[in-house]
C-alpha cells in the first residue's frame, strides 16, 4: 500500500500531491494524515523538498475546502436544503447538523475556520455553513490556508523526523495507513447504516 501511494505521489510530483489534498477534502479516498506522510518521507529521502511540497499540499487544501464553500455560497439553504434531506444517509449528515455548525460558525466567525483545519472531523465540513453564512471568501481562503499550512507543515515535519530515527519507518507507515483508512471506511458504514435523521428543532434560515 505504501509503495503505491510513494509511486503515485513521485510520478505526480508536486501536482499529485495537490491534486490528492484537493480531493481528499471533498471526499477523502486517502487521508491527508497519509498524503503528508509520505511527502514527508520523500522529503526525508530528498527526493522532494520541504517548501514546494507544503505549498503544493496547501493549495490543495484551499481548492478542495473552497469547492464546499462554493456549494453553500451558491445554493444557500433553500436550494442545499433537499439535498441534504434526501441524501443524507450516504452523507451522513441531517439539515440539523448543518443549522448547528452554521450557528456555531456565525458565533464565533473565521476563528472556526482556521481553528478547525486541525479537526479531522470538522475540516472539510466547516466549508458548507462558511458559505451559506456568506462569509467573505477573501476571509474564507486567508484563514483556510492559514489553519491547512499550519496542518500540512506538522505532517511533513513529524513524517521527515521520524523517518530519520524510526527503523522500517516506511513499513510502519503502511501500517498506518491500512488501519487509518480501515477505521475511515468502518466507520463511515457503520455511520449510514445506524444514521437515523434527527428531529427538526427549528426551521431553517
Amino acid at each position: 500500500m505504501t509503495d503505491w501511494i510513494i509511486t503515485m505521489i513521485e510520478k505526480g510530483g508536486y501536482f499529485g500531491i495537490a491534486l490528492l489534498m484537493a480531493i481528499e477534502n471533498i471526499f477523502p479516498p486517502i487521508p491527508s494524515e497519509v498524503i503528508m506522510g509520505v511527502g514527508g518521507l520523500l522529503v526525508a529521502r530528498g527526493t522532494m523538498s520541504f517548501l514546494p511540497l507544503l505549498i503544493w499540499g496547501t493549495v490543495g487544501s484551499l481548492a478542495g475546502n473552497y469547492v464546499w464553500y462554493w456549494i453553500g455560497y451558491r445554493y444557500g439553504y433553500r436550494r442545499l436544503e433537499p439535498f441534504i434531506e434526501r441524501h443524507g444517509r450516504w452523507l451522513t449528515l441531517d439539515w440539523q447538523h448543518v443549522e448547528e455548525t452554521s450557528r456555531f460558525f456565525r458565533k464565533h466567525g473565521q476563528w472556526v475556520v482556521f481553528f478547525l483545519r486541525f479537526s479531522p472531523l470538522m475540516r472539510t465540513i466547516v466549508s458548507l455553513p462558511a458559505g451559506l453564512a456568506h462569509m467573505s471568501v477573501w476571509r474564507f481562503l486567508i484563514f483556510t490556508a492559514a489553519g491547512a499550512a499550519i496542518w500540512n507543515t506538522l505532517l511533513i515535519a513529524g513524517a521527515s523526523l521520524l523517518a530519520g530515527f524510526v527503523t522500517d519507518f516506511e513499513h510502519w507507515v503502511g501500517i498506518g495507513t491500512w488501519v487509518l483508512i480501515g477505521l475511515m471506511l468502518v466507520g463511515y458504514v457503520f455511520r449510514v447504516v445506524t444514521w437515523k435523521p434527527r428531529e427538526r428543532v427549528q426551521d431553517s434560515e
